[in-house]
């Protein structure tokens, strides 16, 4: 009976660029059916690469390498490249024997993930550095609000200490409507000085009352007077008495 003896690979596979970036869980699926199916036991499995294809391959421009490190008995690795021939999700695949690979080499990183790992780590300080501005805000913000309670609180007592404009104004404003309502109106004031004048003029005696005696005792005087011709008979008579 033989032993079963497992040698280290290297697989370098080649899978569409789109389909990598829409279902990238999917892919890797793929990836370990086939192995398990080739009895492989996976070391390590990590993106290469992504890059614009040579040439088309089955219709895609461009790819996505994944590169794979596992242990599998030679007489299964033919097997193991007719599923991948045979599978829509994997385009191509290299696979090299490379027992003298340490353990650090496989866990080496990748150009992908080494660009990955330093997008990473830019986007954590632009996180710590966008978080920190905040706080910084926020305790200026605070530190604003706390300078200007106390003064505000000042303001406030001294508004409260001091009489609002209505509780001076309405007081006075009641003394002049007080005021106002003691004082007899026009009207009323005019009143007695018209009536008082009426009753002068009634007690004077109106101009015909004065002038008509006056002219009745010239007429008697009038009267009395002999006349021209009158006059001038008497004194004729009066001459001719001895």
């Amino acid at each position: 009976m033989e032993t079963e003896v497992k040698n280290l690979y290297e697989g370098l596979f080649l899978v569409d660029s789109a389909d990598a970036a829409a279902d990238w869980e999917g892919v890797l699926g793929a990836l370990e059916t086939v192995l398990k199916r080739a009895d492989a036991e996976i070391e390590s499995m990590r993106k290469w690469d992504e890059c614009k294809l040579a040439y088309e391959i089955k219709g895609k421009a461009r790819g996505t390498y994944i590169l794979v490190y596992f242990r599998a008995d030679g007489r299964n690795v033919r097997g193991f490249e007719r599923d991948v021939q045979l599978s829509e999700r994997i385009m191509r695949v290299l696979v090299l024997r490379t027992d003298r690979m340490s353990q650090a080499d496989i866990e080496k990183e990748t150009p992908v993930t080494a660009i990955e790992k330093r997008l990473r780590e830019a986007k954590a300080q632009q996180q710590k550095r966008v978080a920190e501005k905040a706080e910084q805000e926020a305790a200026a913000a605070e530190a604003a609000t706390q300078a200007v309670e106390p003064a505000k609180a000042e303001v406030v007592k001294a508004v409260e200490a001091e009489p609002t404009e209505p509780e001076v104004v309405e007081p006075a404003k009641a003394e002049v409507v007080e005021a106002v309502e003691a004082e007899p109106t026009g009207p009323e004031v005019v009143e007695p000085a018209k009536a008082e004048v009426v009753k002068e003029v009634e007690a004077e005696p109106t101009e015909p009352e004065v002038v008509e005696p006056a002219k009745a005792e010239v007429v008697e005087e009038v009267e009395a007077e002999p006349t021209g011709p009158e006059k001038d008979a008497d004194s004729s008579e009066a001459e001719e008495q001895p």
